[in-house]
């Protein structure tokens, strides 16, 4: 699992599940996703998960032209893998998703290994009030969304990727999502070492109980054995306690504004950064040692910062 008790922890800056009337720290514009980005890279963030979104509104943007301001100014301000969403919105087709990956060649990008339901509505208990009219529908919506991630689909993000030399993320909200990357695994589609991100406590996958974190770690034990790299994220209040599990039983770690607004109990994150100092701290605590950018492409057998096309 973790490799010489070296952890990974991948930063995913903003996402697509967070809206700006959340949190007035959300990355929004490309200065400040480059901004977050860069800090939490120098918290101790060896792989840095992007999406890009509207300056203006907000709203999720995975137009190849959306991820130009900023993935440049990163790759020079920092020696991070960047890792570029092909998950983009629940909302959007597959071939809009797989665009920027497809232009930027990144050494990483993430691929969610089957479809499901994806249920943001529950937020609305918390968040009334909304400085978009997207904010709204995009919550309320997923009460009758499922997430289309159907084998074509992995088939296209694959056959699109693939030949870049991009590795992926496989994002995995299920055990059946592990059976999915065995199957593609047996059909020779992917290869080793599968670099595993289970996530956790999103309504319409697994919960984020700590038995959920075993079952998922044991599948993928008896899926996998030796050919893969574990790692976790867990959904809202489940983030750090997740990585604590999960660092303890030699997993690897994903934090970020993506997966969590916040720092503690009742306290917004005020940037991606701390979030990454809070693991690291755990991570130190239990006497393992964090993975640098350079460690982490060894681990997962990347082609490195120079063969991309940004």
């Amino acid at each position: 699992m973790s490799q010489n008790g070296k952890v990974i922890i991948t930063c995913a800056v903003t996402g697509a599940i967070h809206t700006p009337s959340m949190t007035p720290y959300l990355p929004i514009t490309p200065d400040e996703i480059a901004t977050h980005a860069i800090d939490a890279a120098e918290a101790g963030a060896s792989i840095l998960h992007l999406h890009a979104r509207d300056p203006d509104t907000g709203r999720p943007d995975q137009s190849v032209a959306g991820f130009a301001p900023f993935l440049p100014r990163i790759k020079q301000a920092t020696k991070a893998v960047i890792n570029i969403t092909t998950g983009g919105s629940p909302y959007m087709s597959v071939a809009e998703r797989a665009a920027p990956a497809a232009h930027y060649q990144p050494e990483v990008a993430s691929l969610n290994m089957g479809s499901m339901n994806f249920g943001l509505y529950p937020m609305l208990k918390r968040f009334t009030e909304f400085k978009h009219d997207w904010e709204r529908e995009h919550l309320e919506g997923s009460r009758d969304l499922v997430f289309r991630n159907s084998f074509q689909d992995i088939e296209y993000v694959l056959e699109t990727c693939y030949g870049n030399g991009t590795r992926f993320e496989f994002e995995c909200y299920d055990t059946s999502h592990l059976y999915n990357l065995a199957h593609f695994a047996d059909r020779g589609l992917v290869k080793a070492p599968f670099f595993v991100q289970s996530v956790f406590g999103l309504l319409g996958g697994i919960g984020g109980h700590p038995e959920d974190v075993l079952h998922m770690k044991r599948t993928a034990d008896r899926l996998f054995g030796t050919d893969f790299r574990w790692s976790v994220l867990g959904a809202g209040a489940n983030q750090l306690r997740i990585a604590a599990q999960a660092a303890a039983l030699g997993g690897n770690v994903r934090v970020g504004l993506e997966d969590s607004i916040w720092a503690g109990k009742a306290e917004l994150a005020t940037s991606n950064a701390v979030q990454v100092r809070k693991v690291c701290q755990i991570i130190e605590g239990l006497g393992l040692s964090v993975a640098s950018p350079e460690e982490a492409r060894s681990i997962l057998d990347l082609k490195g910062g120079d063969n991309v096309a940004f």
